[in-house]
């Protein structure tokens, strides 16, 4: 990507009512930013979705000035700039719709061929909390997956140390620019997290604490992983969004849950309990969940020839032996709702009749 160009993207970054969802439209049709600006008012709107309004702002001279302030600090400070259509950019958010157009990151971040997992819960840990985030890192360890989370209070600092306490990959997606570290007090932690990972953010250099920043920064956490684990959440929080957002994206979400008189086992309870996502008691869940490991794990046991099943499982089991399916495509194709449709999947999967694969996807064994 020439300077130029990336001046163009990012003075595009800054254009009022223009979202990434439309930016990323722009681009593919003009091919690149600077030839967006140069493009006649007509021919923008004749653009589906693209309206006055959304290009209204498009050539205030402020924002070429404001992305020369930008490019300057990303020049001086080493930052590595990804593009949406770049093959260095991360694949797994690449399929994410509202993805930003520019990525921006510092340290030895390496994503490709890798598992990689979101872990998020609350900002006041409990000790039983903590200590089940630590214990699954352990566990998975061998495996040498990528810890990501958002380098806050509570289980995301904890999900970072405990990556490399075990000397694995961890990336800290920021709600601000690469200028600064928050909380302050994670300061310490920096040097170590960009020799064993790095920190991504969308944000730019100017950008203030804000809340709304926060629960933007939670697709990039819920989009760069193949599954969003959430430790410990009240009833309402941060990682509920989280897990929400990678449910949209057909990610896989896990909950751990807790006793329902735990203020922070609420969140995680309901996450199960509406089918937002799976049980998490051990590493060994996600690993078989994941269908990670597939040739260290102890062969299961031959289907039963003679499984006593309902008229509705024999439905799903005949569709399934048609090919693998998405489970709301599977739900249409049988005619079952989907909350009576995980029940009897389950079962099935405990006859070992069928498998869960990543993206809410079954199959016969």
């Amino acid at each position: 990507m020439t300077t130029d160009e990336l001046l163009a993207l990012l003075t595009l970054q800054r254009v009022r009512n223009l979202g990434d969802i439309s930016a990323k439209k722009l681009l593919r049709v003009f091919g690149s930013a600077e030839k967006i600006f140069n493009a006649k008012p007509e021919e923008l709107l004749a653009i589906e979705g693209i309206g006055k309004f959304k290009i209204s702002d498009l050539h205030n001279p402020n924002h070429k000035e404001e992305a020369k302030e930008e490019l300057e600090f990303i020049t001086s400070n080493n930052i590595e700039v990804r593009y949406f259509k770049d093959s260095n950019y991360p694949e797994n958010l690449k399929h994410c719709i509202d993805a930003p157009i520019l990525l921006f990151q510092r340290g030895n971040i390496h994503l490709e061929n890798k598992r990689l997992i979101s872990i998020v819960g609350t900002r006041k840990a409990t000790n039983q909390g903590l200590a089940f985030c630590e214990e699954l890192i352990e566990k998975l360890a061998p495996l040498n997956p990528v810890i990501i989370s958002g380098f806050a209070y509570g289980v995301d600092i904890c999900a970072h140390k405990a990556a490399l306490k075990n000397n694995l990959q961890t990336v800290g997606c920021l709600a601000h620019g690469l200028n600064q570290i928050y909380p302050k007090t994670h300061a310490k932690y920096q040097d170590e997290v960009l020799d064993y990972g790095g920190f991504i953010t969308d944000f730019w250099s100017d950008s203030n604490f804000d809340r709304k920043n926060f629960l933007k920064r939670n697709r990039i956490i819920a989009g760069l992983s193949e599954a969003t684990i959430v430790i410990e959440s009240a009833e309402k929080g941060g990682s509920l969004v989280t897990a929400d957002i990678a449910n949209s994206y057909n990610r896989e979400v896990f909950a751990v849950p807790g006793r329902t008189t735990d203020k922070f086992s609420k969140g995680c309870n309901n996450l199960i309990k509406s089918q937002q996502a799976h049980m998490l008691t051990c590493a060994e869940d996600l690993i078989y969940l994941l269908n990670w490991d597939l040739e260290s794990k102890p062969t299961k046991k031959a289907p039963e020839l003679f499984v006593n099943l309902t008229e509705e499982e024999e439905k799903i089991l005949a569709t399934l032996q048609q090919g693998k399916t998405e489970l709301d495509e599977l739900s249409h194709r049988v005619e079952i709702p989907t909350f009576k449709l995980v029940p009897l999947l389950l079962n099935l999967e405990l006859n070992n009749l069928i498998r869960p694969l990543p993206g809410k996807i079954y199959e016969v064994i």
